[in-house]
């Protein structure tokens, strides 16, 4: 059974920083491409980072720049810091495989941009 827990969301006003995180269970972490996506109500959800076993990550262009993924696998978790945060980056952020499984989504985080 896999899970993947993300936390870390909030409010913050235009330029802000927040830092997301996930713990994952029930897989072999170590050796899987992780990946956070974003989605806003009525949109389709988004590829905002991923990041291979071996630590090479790719960004979405609107993010490039101003988040970093990274990840501790001898904590099971994927990491992603957010920078300087426009409005347009508010939505629900989720963890999950580069290539999703099964199409299983946890809770997700709520980051929300606003003065």
């Amino acid at each position: 059974q896999v899970q993947l827990v993300e936390s870390g969301g909030g409010l913050v006003q235009p330029g802000g920083s927040l830092r997301l995180s996930c713990v994952a269970s029930g897989i072999i972490f170590d050796i899987r491409a992780m990946a956070w996506y974003r989605q806003v109500p009525g949109k389709q959800r988004e590829l905002v980072a991923d990041i291979t076993s071996g630590g090479n990550t790719n960004y979405a262009a609107s993010v490039k720049g101003r988040f970093t993924i990274s990840r501790d696998n001898a904590k099971n978790t994927v990491y992603l810091q957010m920078n300087s945060l426009k409005p347009e980056d508010t939505a629900v952020y989720y963890c999950n495989f580069r290539f999703p499984q099964h199409d299983n989504w946890g809770q997700g985080t709520q980051v929300t941009v606003s003065s």
